[in-house]
């Protein structure tokens, strides 16, 4: 790894946490590759031989089932893939493939479980990502369990909106489709949506979104309003 990407990778939550011996021997066997958009990094079922970290770009984890198919996350800037897996040495539960060109660094799995037990620092910091992760899971199943469709997609805006800078107008960061499989509905459910959030403010011109009245669409994402504002 060249010095320029050494000093890329020290910018990540994980190697900035952990002591700098540490953090080189983290290195050392470590790999940043700049990959395509749609390259597929992980399978479901494969054994979890390297911690991915998103350092620019998009990862999707996804999973399939016979011949259906469904978007479990997206992750962006910063986030590891799975990080679960390479703690407990087991294959992954999903696979990943980038959404866009994307730079990711590949630290191999056995590093990580050694600096782990080697670094308080490493290990807490660890330990805050897979517990974020949990969170946003459950927070996920709760939001597909009591939500409709309809509120699902206005909560994802609302959020959306607020991580972006709060300016009502925001930009759909991947394929309808994707998105849809994300809030779980169809594609033909999810247009159909949008379409009934004309009514609470919301114009849609193909990825771009504005939303003209904020309040309204925070009413009707109820409940989950407030979950946001906890995790924020």
């Amino acid at each position: 790894m060249r010095m320029e990407e050494r000093a890329e990778a020290a910018q990540c939550s994980f190697l900035a946490a952990c002591r700098p011996e540490t953090a080189e021997f983290l290195l050392q066997g470590a790999f940043l590759q700049r990959f395509p958009a749609h390259t597929q990094l992980t399978r479901e079922g494969e054994r979890a031989d390297f911690l991915y970290v998103v350092l620019g770009g998009a990862v999707e984890l996804y999973a399939s089932w016979r011949d259906r198919e469904t978007t479990v996350v997206v992750l962006g800037p910063n986030d590891g893939v799975i990080d679960a897996s390479v703690v407990l040495d087991q294959p992954y539960p999903q696979s990943a493939r980038t959404l866009e060109a994307s730079r990711i660094l590949m630290v191999p799995s056995k590093s990580v479980r050694h600096a782990l037990e080697a670094d308080g620092g490493f290990a807490a910091a660890f330990t805050r990502e897979i517990a974020r992760s949990y969170s946003q899971m459950a927070q996920e199943l709760k939001n597909q369990k009591l939500r409709t469709s309809l509120e699902r997609l206005a909560n994802w805006l609302v959020q959306r909106d607020r991580e972006t800078g709060g300016t009502r107008r925001l930009v759909i960061p991947f394929e309808k489709k994707i998105l849809a499989a994300r809030l779980g509905m169809a594609p033909e459910v999810l247009s159909r949506s949008f379409a009934a959030l004309a009514k609470f403010g919301v114009r849609v011109d193909g990825a771009q979104v504005t939303i003209r009245d904020l309040p309204a669409l925070e009413d009707l994402a109820g409940a989950e309003k407030q979950m946001v504002e906890e995790a924020s």
